[in-house]
């Protein structure tokens, strides 16, 4: 069966799920019947198919993409890493590093988004919970799938917002007035989640195991590893990342091939219905295009790649459009595709090498650190570091996670506010907008309006 005809029938699946969730979470407050077409919110967990299709709905086309690409486009133009090249106040602000609380951007899709996956992500974990008919095997399966997609949003938010509501209940009435956790809070929920998924989720894919589109244990334990770098848990960080590593399920790959469906570094991609990613229809342009990308890289980003470094000639490049140089990322190639070989790459073992470089840089571990960052400098064409003392070997782990990572998921951002150098990186790229309370975003306005529990983070 073609790819694409399995989307078609599990996604038509999908929509019937969660339009008769939503019709029987009404139904509490008007009587109206299920149509004879449609499956009662109540038998949803009591089949293997229709709870599998539930849980689809995670990776399905309703935000998810939205989110992963937003998260991506906004914070890389809130670091030093991202231009924005059309003229959406909303977006600029993000250009800028100046959010207001009214930033609708900001609100739609950082999130009402994310609250929307956590809403279903909840509604699975309490059904799947409370089902007794699901194969045991499948039911650990989703349900570690479900917890994944929790902690993969929060940790988006809490590095955004700093404490966010903890919304864990699959009643949407208990999560509408909750006020905000702290960031330790949220934090150790994404942790736990993790915890759980990686104990849930079997080593083998589901689906098309070899389109890793699904999630498996190693994409909850390489989560994990990040979760336990960014809170400065460093030895849980090590040892999540070298079961990664060890797994002997992945390798780093040609950099031509790292975003390619098939590539062998992949550890969790989601799949795209005609097989071209977002960040490519927003990274690149057509060949005839007369107007650059949405997003390119700042000039001066180029510069922080090394003579000789591969990934500069293989992963950007330049079109010239009204005597104006744009920089593209060219990590995807293809801008659209009715069968094409490119779906949105989530996490990659590159990633792993770098954490554990900077998890054991420290616990001034030096040697192991540089056999780590060695290995990505490598496969990028580069002789091996001369760092040799933890302060300089941070420093260029900093510096490959920039030249590595730009593009993804706002990994640069992130870094810049974990590692204390956002306001001064920042503060010089931007010294007429920037403040330092910058570093966490406003919480939405609308949202305060809705929910007076709700709290304003410091600057706004």
């Amino acid at each position: 069966m073609k790819l694409k005809n399995i989307f078609v029938k599990k996604y038509t699946l999908v929509l019937i799920v969660l339009i008769s969730t939503a019709l029987s979470a009404c139904q509490k407050y008007v009587d109206t019947a299920i149509a004879p077409t449609l499956i009662s919110a109540d038998n949803v967990y009591k089949t293997d198919a229709t709870a599998t299709s539930a849980v689809l709905a995670l990776y399905s086309y309703n935000y998810t993409p939205n989110f992963i690409g937003y998260s991506s486009y906004l914070g890389g133009l809130n670091a030093d890493e991202l231009q924005y090249t059309s003229t959406t106040s909303d977006i600029m602000q993000f250009g800028a590093s100046n959010v207001s609380v009214t930033n609708s951007a900001s609100e739609s899709y950082l999130w009402t988004y994310a609250y929307g996956i956590i809403g279903e992500a909840n509604l699975a974990i309490n059904g799947l919970t409370n089902s007794t008919t699901i194969t045991p095997a499948l039911k650990n399966q989703l349900l570690g799938e479900a917890k994944f997609f929790r902690a993969f949003v929060y940790f988006n938010m809490v590095n955004c917002f700093g404490g966010v509501p903890l919304s864990l209940s699959a009643a949407q009435l208990d999560n509408s007035f909750l006020p905000r956790s702290s960031a330790d809070a949220v934090w150790a929920q994404v942790i736990a989640d993790l915890k759980d998924a990686q104990g849930l989720l079997p080593v083998a894919y589901a689906g098309i195991s070899a389109q890793k589109g699904r999630v498996n244990k190693w994409a909850a334990t390489a989560l994990l590893a990040r979760a336990y770098l960014y809170t400065k848990d460093y030895a849980n960080a090590e040892a999540q990342a070298t079961q990664v590593i060890g797994s002997g399920t992945y390798s780093l790959d040609a950099l031509s091939n790292v975003f390619v469906n098939t590539s062998t570094e992949t550890i969790l991609q989601f799949a795209t219905y005609y097989g071209y990613s977002t960040f490519g229809t927003n990274y690149r342009t057509n060949a005839t295009s007369t107007t650059p990308p949405t997003y390119v890289l700042y000039p001066t980003f180029t510069k922080s790649f090394e003579t000789g470094d591969n990934r500069m000639t293989n992963w950007v490049d330049s079109t010239t459009l009204n005597n104006t140089k744009y920089y593209r990322i060219n990590k995807y190639k293809l801008v659209t595709a009715t069968a094409g070989n490119e779906f949105n790459v989530v996490l990659r073992l590159a990633e792993q090498y770098l954490i554990r470089a900077e998890a054991r840089a420290q616990q001034s571990n030096i040697s192991g650190s540089q056999a780590d960052l060695n290995m990505v400098r490598t496969r990028a064409g580069l002789a091996n570091t001369a760092a040799a003392d933890q302060g300089t070997l941070l420093a260029a782990i900093a510096n490959e996670r920039k030249v590595e990572l730009f593009g993804e998921f706002g990994h640069r951002w992130f870094d810049l506010k974990r590692t204390g150098q956002a306001d001064a990186v920042i503060g010089a790229l931007k010294p007429t907008t920037w403040k330092p309370t910058a570093v966490l975003l406003p919480i939405p306005y609308n949202q305060i309006l809705l929910n007076s529990k709700l709290t304003q983070n410091p600057g706004y």
